[in-house]
């Protein structure tokens, strides 16, 4: 008998959807059919895979009015923003495109006697664990190039976006990818932790908590199965002082408090040399000041309340336990923060990283500015962290930014950009934001396995 999995709105608190979990023995048998259905599947060819793929992105776009309204529902985010299929097909349609030159065989060389080569092998059966902050791009990530790349695909999506797999999967099947081939499934952890200490997958790709990212490695341990993580984060941003100020304070807090600060890679710190920062600091408290907080429902809501009033506490007793510890909060209560899920957005100052809203992952409208004298104090500050996923420089030196980029511990550096994900680039992390990569030809790779092939031709 399985349990059930609630999705609780942060709306207004009610069970908006409920589904049952599958036990060990039925998740057993939809993993046999799913390896079963592997091998005629990668047997197809290659343009034929990206084809149905495509059609089922394509199929999701079809959806996106009734995504947009489900989304904010499940996990509130504003309408007003349109939902995530921009993204989606973006970083899906890349990966198709690069496909066949990323999977192509090697050529290691060839004469009168002798064949070599390297091909690439899919998996087999590749299971993704998606995050519920951007449901459709991050699940996408994976499953496009794992299917693209001959593998079949179970997928796991969190219970606070529950629906989001359902159609995923509805939208592959109706266009064509065999059922058994990608499968959506229910499980609890200690069910998806025995999966996997069972060898029921070739590889796992798992978004979300540290915690989390351990439970899988844990439950890998031993069985030489690859885990692809991405982890937590606190990802930095650093003004110099010769920035287009303006530019900056957009990007930069519009990346710290988009999605309600719930992205992977949201700015979470930000470090302004000190001859901008008066003026960094005034322009950023009059962008938050002009948010609406509200029912994300709301065509004039701007920012809406957080997945779950647990995330929005945490945020809460982060931002509570700096003003203990001497930083300034300089945004009002707003009247729709409800002490729940309905969180006023906060800047943060006179911060130092002996607070936790400086060091531990916020995941939530809260940004911590700290005034700086240098790019080396910057530097220093930026890697005082055990996470490592983006970040962001501010300048109109390419090589200052590039000669910064090589000393930042990080697994993506930008310049005068943040929060984006470029699927011609590899997303990965260092630290305790994980290990492995994503999308880019590198993200086939990490999907497949190599294959050599040593032919000798002559034998007399």
């Amino acid at each position: 008998m399985g349990k059930t999995l609630n999705c609780i709105s942060p709306i207004d608190g009610s069970v908006y959807a409920s589904r049952e979990t599958l036990d060990l023995d039925a998740a057993r048998a939809e993993v046999v059919a799913v390896r079963t259905a592997q091998k005629a599947w990668a047997a197809r060819p290659l343009q034929e895979r990206i084809d149905l793929v495509m059609a089922g992105v394509a199929a999701i776009g079809e959806m996106n009015d009734e995504i947009v309204p489900e989304l904010a529902h499940m996990m509130g985010r504003p309408v007003r923003f349109g939902g995530e299929f921009g993204g989606f097909n973006e970083r899906a349609s890349h990966m198709a495109q690069i496909a066949a030159e990323s999977l192509a065989d090697i050529e290691v060389g060839e004469d009168a006697t002798f064949k070599r080569y390297i091909k690439r092998i899919p998996h087999g059966v590749v299971f993704v664990v998606a995050p519920w902050n951007y449901p459709y791009m991050t699940a996408i990530n994976t499953v496009a190039p794992a299917l693209i790349a001959g593998n079949s695909v179970v997928l796991k999506h969190a219970t606070q976006t529950l629906l989001v797999g359902e159609r995923m999967a509805k939208a592959f099947h109706a266009a064509g990818v065999p059922e058994d081939v990608f499968k959506n499934v229910f499980l609890d952890h200690d069910t998806t932790s025995a999966l996997i200490a069972e060898k029921a997958f070739d590889f796992v790709n798992f978004t979300g908590s540290v915690g989390g990212g351990q439970a899988m490695e844990r439950a890998a341990a031993g069985t030489f199965t690859g885990v692809g993580t991405e982890l937590g984060g606190k990802d930095p941003g650093y003004v110099m002082e010769d920035a287009d100020v303006d530019a900056a304070v957009d990007t930069l807090i519009d990346g710290a408090m988009f999605n309600s600060g719930q992205c992977c890679c949201g700015i979470e710190r930000i470090y302004v040399h000190e001859s901008l920062y008066d003026s960094f600091l005034e322009k950023a408290l009059a962008v938050v000041n002009g948010y609406k907080l509200g029912n994300p429902l709301d065509a004039e809501t701007t920012i809406g309340p957080m997945a779950n009033v647990r995330f929005a506490q945490e945020v809460r007793d982060q931002i509570a336990e700096a003003v203990e510890q001497g930083a300034v909060a300089h945004i009002a209560t707003t009247e729709a923060d409800d002490g729940g899920a309905y969180l006023t957005p906060q800047i943060l100052t006179n911060v130092t990283h002996e607070m936790r809203v400086m060091r531990d992952e916020s995941f939530g409208p809260v940004v911590g500015i700290m005034k700086v004298s240098s790019d080396e104090e910057a530097i220093k500050l930026m890697n005082d962290s055990e996470f490592g996923l983006t970040a962001s420089i501010w300048t109109k030196d390419l090589e200052r930014a590039q000669a910064m980029g090589d000393q930042i511990e990080t697994g993506t550096v930008f310049m005068n950009r943040a929060d984006y994900l470029d699927p011609g680039l590899c997303w990965t992390g260092c630290k305790n934001t994980g290990r492995g990569g994503g999308l880019s030809m590198i993200g086939y790779h990490n999907l497949t396995r190599p294959k050599s092939y040593h032919l000798k031709k002559v034998t007399g």
